[in-house]
């Protein structure tokens, strides 16, 4: 597995990943991400299938999906790593359910409202 950045032929792998994790994410979204270098995927060795996508919009995390029997090997996370190798900062808003993976990215955490969202930096 490797990652890099999204090509428009890309697209709709991507959001077949973003979609099977139920993030409401639209395909303009992703694709501005594209055209702005914000889009990244994780591709089997081979190059061929798309593990999983993080879409950024400047230096904040918009959206991050593995696909689901890909999940717990560090796909994300090599996901996020890359994200941080191409911004000096990054932020995300999540769940509490995801809250541990953004800690153990090192992002500082705080409780973004009373709806259990959370939000999270991250200084590169």
């Amino acid at each position: 597995m490797y990652v890099r950045e999204a090509t428009v032929s890309d697209l709709p792998d991507a959001m077949n990943v973003l979609d099977g994790a139920a993030l409401s994410i639209d395909v303009e979204t992703v694709r501005a991400g594209i055209a702005d270098d914000g889009t990244l995927v994780a591709v089997s060795e081979n190059g061929e299938r798309v593990l999983g996508a993080v879409v950024l919009d400047g230096e904040h995390i918009v959206a991050v999906a593995v696909r689901r029997r890909r999940r717990g090997q560090g796909i994300g996370t090599a996901l996020v790593e890359a994200a941080a190798d191409r911004r000096e900062r990054l932020t995300a808003d999540f769940d509490a359910d995801v809250r541990p993976f953004y800690e153990g990215l090192g992002f500082d955490i705080e409780r973004a409202d009373e709806a259990g969202r959370w939000r999270g930096e991250r200084d590169s």
